[in-house]
This record gives structure tokens, C-alpha cells and sequence, in this order.
């Protein structure tokens, strides 16, 4: 079979596996979509990256709830806030976490790109590429798919994100994308989750600490990120070539 005919193969198993899941499980609940993807869905074949962040503990919970031991990647950037690499260990030690794994960036290339740590100041997507983006695809080889923690209320580009995609060649799985504020809120109570010890000082978004703000405007929860710039995302759920395909 001639290259672009298995391509053409490809591409329809995919807008068929897209088309099926999205109509079987757009409106489920965050469970349900979760135990289809990890139990029937992408078996060994699924991954969830966590920024240990501010809503981190509810997406971590949910996935306890399945399989506690599914691999975890957490983007180690060296930019981290000392009260997340702490709040890490705490999730890692409630949740019973047991297969979560740090990706730092290449240190050849840290130190040939940002030797003194400042690209932050001058190029913050050359910062963010060097430290989340091209570290994470060795750290996705060998699945399929991934989970993700993106909501809609988020705004931006996440306004119309499904719960289900295909980006990059691999599946994205969002079982949050229809949940609320108040949803996130309540499954903190409800559970009983510790929060990130920065959202009590008015970080409802957290990320490295040089991107970090405090929220500017208490209704964007993402306004402290890359405050003042056109940036406002770190590339990680951004298409190299394209935009994500949703069939």
C-alpha cells in the first residue's frame, strides 16, 4: 500500500475513533470518561501531564479513583515555585500516587540556550520551548494518548475545546472540559482536597514562578498568567503545524 494510502487509512481510523467517543461520551460525567479512556479506550497506552497546579488535586483525585499507578508527567522546568514542588509531594502522598515522573529540560541545551536562567525575561516562548515543549514529546513516546486538565471556562483558545482530540499525532483527552468554576470548587470540598498553599494569596493559576502573577482580574482565573503579554499559553496544547483536529 503506497504511502499516502495508509496515511488516508490512518487519518479515517482516527475521525472514526474521534467521532465515536465524542458522540458516546461528550456528555458524560469526568468519571465515566476517565475509566472508558484508562480501563477500555487506550489500555497502557495513556498518560496524564500535570502541572501540580492550582486545580491540579481534582484531576489527580479522579484518576486515584481508576488507577493510581498511571503514569503521571510533570514538566520539571527548574522555574517551579518551592510551594509547588511541595504541594507535589503532597498530592503524590495523599493520593497514593505512585508512578509520577519528572521531565526536566535537556541540561546541554539549558545551558547553551539560558546558562543564567533569564530567557524568561527577553524570549518567554523560546523559555517555555525549551523547557516544557520540546521536553515533552520523548516524555509521551509510548503512548497514544493524554489526559489533560483544560476547562472551557479558562477562556481563550479552551472556549471550545471538546472532550476528546487529535493533536500532534496522539489523542487528548479533556474529562474537565465542561466542568465549572464552582464544579472544581465544589469536588475540592467535597473530597476534601488540600489546595495549592499560593491560591490563598491570589494565585488562581499557577505556573513557573518568573510567568506568575497574582490574577489581575478575579473573573479570568488565567489573567496573572504572562500578565501584560499577548502570551497565554506555554505551547504545551498548542499545534505545531495546525490547529488541533477535532472531526
Amino acid at each position: 500500500m503506497a504511502y499516502s494510502a495508509i496515511a488516508l487509512t490512518l487519518d479515517e481510523t482516527v475521525k472514526e475513533r474521534l467521532a465515536r467517543v465524542n458522540e458516546e461520551l461528550r456528555d458524560a460525567s469526568a468519571q465515566t470518561i476517565l475509566r472508558a479512556s484508562i480501563l477500555r479506550e487506550w489500555t497502557d497506552e495513556i498518560t496524564y501531564v500535570s502541572s501540580f497546579g492550582a486545580e491540579s488535586a481534582v484531576m489527580l483525585a479522579l484518576i486515584a479513583d481508576v488507577n493510581p499507578d498511571l503514569p503521571i508527567v510533570f514538566m520539571d522546568t527548574g522555574m517551579h515555585f518551592p510551594q509547588t514542588q511541595d504541594y507535589k509531594q503532597e498530592l503524590i502522598d495523599r493520593l497514593g500516587l505512585s508512578n509520577v515522573r519528572d521531565i526536566p529540560p535537556s541540561e546541554a541545551e539549558r545551558l547553551a540556550e539560558d546558562p543564567k536562567n533569564t530567557l524568561w525575561k527577553t524570549d518567554p516562548d523560546a523559555c517555555c520551548a525549551l523547557r516544557k515543549v520540546r521536553p515533552l514529546e520523548p516524555a509521551l513516546e509510548g503512548f497514544s494518548a493524554w489526559i489533560t486538565g483544560r476547562k472551557r471556562f479558562h477562556g481563550g483558545a479552551r472556549l471550545s475545546l471538546p472532550v476528546f482530540e487529535f493533536a500532534s499525532g496522539r489523542f487528548k483527552v479533556n474529562p474537565l472540559a465542561g466542568w465549572t468554576q464552582e464544579d472544581v470548587q465544589d469536588y475540592f470540598r467535597r473530597r476534601q482536597l488540600p489546595k495549592h498553599p499560593l491560591v490563598a494569596q491570589g494565585y488562581p493559576s499557577i505556573g513557573c514562578w518568573p510567568c506568575t502573577k497574582p490574577a489581575e482580574d478575579p473573573s479570568d482565573i488565567r489573567s496573572g498568567r504572562w500578565a501584560g503579554q499577548e502570551k497565554t499559553e506555554c505551547g504545551l496544547h498548542v499545534e505545531k503545524a495546525e490547529r488541533p483536529r477535532v472531526f
